[in-house]
């Protein structure tokens, strides 16, 4: 995938250490970029960024601390990135993880849920006048087709799994969480020349639920579909695209994959499922999610504009 030059821009990753994180910092580096390597592993991070500086002969790539399970991390890694760059340009939240059991983060929410959605939704928040500053600016949220494993929407009764937990599930809410996040910043966003989406990865080939985060049945049916699965190159593919691809600031909201499943043709605009489409969800996830994040001293309010762009 042909990348537009990113000379002069700098670009924040997380979980760029592996994966299809890893893709996506390198190509935005081979483009040119400043790129952040969010990463919570200090020595994985920066043995990422030594070989990421290496692969594109970029030197201008740089570990930023970041665990999105710690408020306090969170908080850390913003100050030093409104301290270190004058612009921020393209945000990828691109960390997540799935659990077989429940956990909680440092601040006691369920991890799953704290990790891929409400870390990142405080992290965004709190660059979010860099990023406006920086326009045009994007935000891609890392999203899922698992998505569609909450037809019924989110159980705004019981955000931390405390009632019932099943993995998949639980992850399935949390990627409902990245596109209903997604539709409501690019509402809150108009006009200010920030675009945000929210994208499918594909079934990729990746440290993604090794190791002792996922076990029994969806652990073994993720090791036997693993020589179905595409590379962690090509899976990036539809990060890559929603943070660089020329002329899709109208689009903004759109969740952007390779079909469907996320593994054929060319990412592009792909519809997802009804209660991802939810405006009153929406809007509420945020001001739950202020509501959450209040205790760590950061102000969410975005203002809403009027009407909405159907998509």
């Amino acid at each position: 995938m042909r990348v537009p030059d990113q000379s002069g821009r700098v670009v924040l990753v997380t979980g760029a250490n592996t994966g299809i994180g890893r893709e996506t910092a390198l190509a935005l580096a081979c483009a040119g970029a400043t790129v952040l390597v969010g990463a919570r592993d200090a020595a994985k991070g920066d043995a990422a960024v030594a070989g990421l500086r290496s692969a594109s002969d970029n030197a201008d790539v740089h570990r930023v601390a970041l665990d999105l399970a710690a408020f306090a991390s969170i908080r850390a890694a913003a100050a030093r990135i409104l301290g270190e760059w004058r612009r921020l340009d393209i945000l990828v939240n691109n960390a997540g993880l799935v659990l077989s059991e429940r956990r909680t983060t440092a601040d006691g929410f369920e991890m799953t849920f704290g990790v891929n959605h409400l870390g990142h939704f405080l992290l965004t928040t709190l660059l979010l006048d860099r990023i406006r500053a920086s326009a045009p600016a994007r935000i891609v949220n890392v999203s899922s087709f698992g998505h569609i494993t909450a037809p019924r929407g989110l159980d705004f009764e019981d955000l931390q799994s405390e009632r019932s937990y099943s993995s998949m599930q639980v992850y399935g809410h949390s990627k409902l969480a990245n596109l209903l996040f997604t539709r409501e910043l690019a509402s809150r966003l108009r006009g200010t020349g920030v675009s945000a989406f929210a994208v499918h990865p594909g079934f990729v080939r990746s440290d993604f639920g090794s190791s002792d985060d996922l076990r029994g049945l969806p652990r073994l049916g993720m090791l036997l579909s693993r020589a179905f699965m595409q590379s962690a190159a090509r899976g990036a593919g539809a990060s890559i695209r929603a943070a660089t691809a020329t002329g899709l600031e109208a689009r903004s909201g759109a969740y952007i994959a390779r079909g469907a499943l996320g593994n054929f043709g060319p990412p592009r605009e792909t519809p997802t499922s009804p209660a991802a489409r939810d405006d009153a969800a929406a809007a509420r996830l945020w001001q739950v999610s202020e509501q959450l994040v209040a205790g760590a001293g950061v102000s969410a309010r975005v203002p809403r504009t009027p009407g909405r762009q159907q998509l």
